[in-house]
């Protein structure tokens, strides 16, 4: 067990609790690692939804309703990809929280505009402003910028829940 990821998943838990809201995840790189985070806390089940695991571009537009402009305009790692993930998710949940999160996890797969480690995140709520996407580059071998991903995907919905 990874006890930081452990205690983070807790604390977005013990958050969403406090406000009786259900989180859903769309996740693309990480294949799942958010939702395996989560549901390593017991009770989870209380405030976590389901996990849609989209790694394909089909996958992304077949679940989630991610459009085939988007994707070929902007490409699957790509801010305009991960708020349209937020979307479905929340359409295609009864959550009322949702992350999003698409990246080049590497070895290979990157691009001069692209490189490896550029991950792209996003949050929204079913009743909110929009969603609320960055950009990050991460350093170290795909189990480094994945891990990074998953922390920052949950750190998100802990700055989202927060804000007023």
């Amino acid at each position: 067990m990874d006890a930081e990821l452990y205690a983070l998943a807790g604390k977005v838990g013990d958050a969403l609790k406090a406000r009786k809201l259900m989180l859903a995840t769309a996740e693309s790189c990480t294949g799942g690692w958010v939702g395996q985070a989560v549901t390593m806390v017991p009770g989870s089940s209380h405030w976590f939804d389901r996990g849609f695991v989209t790694y394909s571009d089909d996958a992304k537009r077949e679940m989630l309703g991610v459009r085939a402009q988007t994707l070929k305009k902007f490409g699957a790692v790509s801010e305009q990809t991960v708020r349209e993930m937020i979307k479905g998710t929340l359409s295609h949940s009864k959550a009322h929280v949702a992350l999003a999160v698409s990246g080049i996890a590497g070895p290979d797969g990157g691009s001069p505009g692209k490189p490896v480690g550029t991950v792209c995140l996003a949050w929204g709520m079913k009743k909110g402003p929009p969603p609320h996407s960055v950009v990050r580059h991460y350093a170290g071998d795909r189990d480094a910028v994945r891990r990074q991903s998953v922390i920052a995907a949950l750190e998100g919905v802990l700055a989202l829940l927060e804000e007023p």
